[in-house]
């Protein structure tokens, strides 16, 4: 297996208060994680931890072995894309189309290479029909699938999604499942931080639960 996200007992505290201790794991490129616990077990916090966004008290993070920190905020962000649990926090275009072509225009990206990757995205996550609509306006539905689809533009090697059923009816989930099947056709692996047990039974085929500050990879 090629790892391409490595925790090397990594440890993390919010004060006093350790939430995570002594965490090793390794995750390989095209990897279907689901990352499972209680509230307040840990799982966000690893997530930021895999992004660089928060420093181990203790250990170390590798991406591609190198310390997730040696990378430039940039770098991380063309190595792993990040879906938060509330979409809006990502939305900030006055087009759904906007929102998808935005990082691609920040990265220098000719305009008509930004175009076809912008027509792409909205094809494969099922959005032509939201392409001139406010994103705010969406259901939150379409703007899971919006950001997702701004993220997977940037073409990363890995995807975290934190709690990406959150507010889902059940028909929403399995459009939302279509999508992330497709992520993992062309070869991304990602990891599911979320509460939902049948959800993340479907589309992955590892479990890492995060309790008392471990974490342990036990089977569905």
């Amino acid at each position: 297996m090629s790892e391409f996200i490595v925790a090397k007992s990594v440890s993390f505290a919010y004060g006093p208060s350790p939430v995570i201790e002594q965490v090793s794991f390794s995750l390989a490129a095209n990897d279907r994680v689901a990352l499972m616990g209680d509230n307040g077990s840990g799982k966000t916090t690893m997530g930021k931890l895999f992004m660089g966004m928060l420093k181990p008290s203790h250990g170390q993070v590798l991406l591609e072995g190198r310390d997730v920190a040696q990378w430039p905020m940039s770098q991380r962000g063309e190595k792993i894309g990040y879906v938060f649990q509330n979409p809006e926090k990502q939305l900030f275009c006055s087009s759904a189309g906007q929102e998808i072509g935005f990082g691609l225009t920040y990265r220098g990206m000719d305009k008509q290479e930004v175009a076809k990757r912008v027509d792409e995205m909205l094809e494969l996550f099922e959005l032509n029909h939201c392409r001139e609509n406010f994103p705010f306006n969406l259901s939150q539905g379409e703007k899971q699938r919006l950001v997702l689809a701004a993220v997977m533009a940037l073409q990363p090697g890995f995807v975290i999604l934190d709690e990406p059923t959150t507010g889902l009816d059940a028909r929403r989930k399995q459009v939302l499942s279509e999508m992330l099947g497709r992520v993992a056709d062309l070869g991304v692996g990602y990891v599911l931080i979320s509460h939902d047990q049948e959800f993340c039974k479907k589309l992955c085929r590892r479990l890492l639960v995060m309790e008392g500050g471990r974490c342990d990879e036990q089977s569905f």
